[in-house]
């Protein structure tokens, strides 16, 4: 049964199957689905929802540091301890989700590239 969309990107679905094959490391798909085979090398997600994702948390970062030193100016290793470790974990998870959604879009649409025939 073919997940949804969201539940795909959440929890790193195969676009075929639904099962949870679709990654094998913290951001790296795997090479195939294991459990029906789906060739996943041949998608073309790129990281275009790093520099999306990067600069939108780090903004986020950035006014939450602000907000933080407006209200309760806490000392500098405040900063580090709570918003670098936030900041990374909604990177990579980000990261996750959105090349997920593009990976299952793309089975969704069978995208593929432009051949031209000889």
């Amino acid at each position: 049964m073919e997940p949804s969309l969201l539940s795909a990107a959440a929890l790193g679905l195969c676009p075929r199957c639904g099962k949870r094959t679709l990654f094998d490391g913290l951001a790296s798909f795997a090479p195939r689905c294991s459990s029906c085979e789906l060739d996943f090398a041949g998608f073309n997600v790129g990281d275009g929802p790093a520099a999306f994702l990067t600069l939108l948390i780090g903004t986020l970062a950035c006014v939450i540091a602000g907000w933080m030193a407006l209200t309760v100016d806490p000392p500098w290793w405040v900063y580090v301890v709570t918003l670098g470790p936030a900041t990374l974990a909604l990177i990579l998870w980000g990261l996750r989700a959105g090349k997920a959604a593009l990976l299952c879009a793309e089975f969704r649409r069978k995208a593929a590239e432009h051949r031209i025939e000889p």
